[in-house]
């Protein structure tokens, strides 16, 4: 009876098959259904048309038949077809004999606690714009400046015939660019609109390769332990980008140990049920796990709700600027992972990244970089050149012509692709990702080779537009991340044409 006259919380019972057995009051001030209306009616009519498609109702009844009960929050429709917002709490009654009767229901409508909440998250996203937004403008504007000051003192220097200090100026500058393109580059990772190279990788290996830098990173005073699982699944994932997530998780690390400690990184092969899955926000499946552990000084739970947002950092001014730990988490979440913290004031914090296994196990790619000097072109190879930025379009068509290629130029995608339906000789493809007119690269490109089936394609691009790029490359094309320095383009074009 006191059941019955609850208001607070919608609380029923359902048969074996889902359909509703009893009915308080609180379930009818919630749904708006009468008892006389509602009772022998499947509970899926509370479910939205979504739900009921995926077959959430019937999944719940399971779940809660196999694990004892089942807790989640979602929304449900009233009788006029209104939804609201509901925490749901479904358990299994069973008999002396452990035969399953049917369930117990309890639903809270926590419509004015999800607004309320969300008000709050709008203020705190505000917030961390605002904090995003300061950051950019003090490291860029101080970037600017050292840029801006080279060249100017070189306007200054070289009328005055003073050509010998022109390179401390240039150095200066490329200095400036350098930092300016990991800055960028970190900020594109925690959006997770980094261009990554994905490769098989085997991360025992890789880590193997790293230890010596790890070594020299965290100085004498840190003992380092690297434990790689025995029969470690492979990834696929870009291993450059890998490399820096360890390193920026390794140098947080010491910093976290100023008087010293031990360092351990540990690999292992993680297979996430429902349960597990959920509680570290990935689909169902297979992972392979890299945890970096310190002996340090630990994070508050402050800290660590805030520990991924860019700018954010816990260090005096101009000792970090609170990107590393969010590069790592873009890193993750681009890749199909996660990242997540566990840590306690004085006792030390683990970093751990999950990364997806590899669907079919094969053998990792070497990874190599080369810089190769411009090299005479002598067969009279045509390139074509698409980029909006004319500067861009300058500098290469100046490099490759300097290096014996016959260049031709357009400022956009349409453009371009009339040049490639026409009868030039066209031996590749350099075009940036991001165009205007309506065409992206990759559309020029997939267009070109309707009747350009060998066509081999270089892709430049300062954003990773993934599904362009990232989502899969055809065999002979290619992508090079802006910024990238001439001899690097020159390299990789040499490479690409001697194919």
């Amino acid at each position: 009876m006191l059941v019955q006259s609850v208001t607070d919380y919608a609380i029923y019972m359902l048969d074996r098959d889902g359909h509703v057995s009893s009915w308080n009051a609180g379930a009818e001030r919630f749904k708006g259904y009468t008892s006389n209306e509602i009772i022998g009616q499947h509970f899926s009519n509370f479910y939205t048309l979504e739900d009921r498609a995926a077959g959430i109702p019937v999944l719940a009844l399971q779940t809660a038949e196999r694990e004892g009960r089942f807790e989640a929050e979602g929304w449900r429709v009233r009788k006029d077809g209104s939804r609201f917002w509901a925490s749901v709490i479904i358990d299994p009654i069973r008999n002396d004999e452990n035969a399953l009767l049917g369930y117990a229901k309890i639903t809270r409508d926590l419509t004015e606690k999800r607004a309320i909440e969300e008000q709050l998250r709008q203020s705190q996203k505000m917030e961390a714009v605002g904090q995003l937004t300061g950051g950019l403008a003090h490291d860029f504007n101080n970037l600017l400046t050292g840029i801006g000051g080279s060249l100017e003192m070189m306007q200054v220097r070289m009328p005055q015939g003073r050509t010998a200090e022109i390179e401390r100026y240039v150095l200066a500058a490329q200095g400036a660019v350098k930092r300016a393109a990991t800055l960028t580059q970190r900020l594109l990772a925690f959006s997770r609109r980094q261009t990554l190279d994905p490769r098989t990788t085997n991360v025992n290996r890789l880590l193997a390769g790293l230890e010596d830098l790890i070594r020299q990173t965290i100085g004498p005073g840190i003992a380092l332990d690297v434990v790689g699982a025995s029969g470690l699944w492979p990834t696929f994932i870009d291993p450059h980008q890998l490399e820096n997530a360890v390193l920026n998780l390794c140098i947080n690390a010491r910093d976290a140990m100023p008087n010293g400690g031990k360092l351990t990184i540990e690999t292992a092969n993680r297979w996430l049920d429902d349960r597990a899955a959920r509680k570290q926000d990935l689909p169902v499946g297979q992972y392979v796990s890299v945890c970096v552990t310190d002996t340090g000084t630990g994070m508050t739970p402050e800290v660590i709700t805030r520990a991924f947002e860019p700018f954010f950092t816990t260090k005096p001014l101009g000792d970090g600027t609170g990107l590393g730990l969010s590069m790592v988490y873009g890193f993750a979440r681009q890749s199909g992972g996660q990242i997540r913290i566990y840590s306690e004031v004085g006792h030390g914090t683990t970093m751990c990244i999950y990364l997806p296994r590899q669907a079919v196990d094969c053998i990792d790619d070497a990874e190599a970089t080369f810089h190769v000097p411009v090299e005479q072109a002598s067969d009279g190879k045509v390139i074509l050149v698409i980029d909006d930025e004319p500067t861009i379009r300058m500098l290469i068509t100046e490099l490759l012509t300097e290096a014996g290629y016959s260049v031709l130029e357009a400022p956009d995608g349409p453009t371009g692709l009339r040049v490639l339906n026409s009868d030039a000789r066209i031996d590749l493809l350099v075009t940036d990702v991001g165009l205007p007119a309506g065409m992206n690269g990759r559309q020029v490109a997939d267009a070109a080779r309707v009747s350009r089936p060998d066509l081999m394609v270089l892709f430049i691009t300062g954003y990773a537009e993934n599904a362009v790029v990232s989502g899969g490359l055809d065999k002979g094309m290619y992508v090079l991340s802006k910024p990238f320095p001439m001899d690097i383009l020159a390299g990789r074009i040499r490479d690409i044409m001697s194919d």
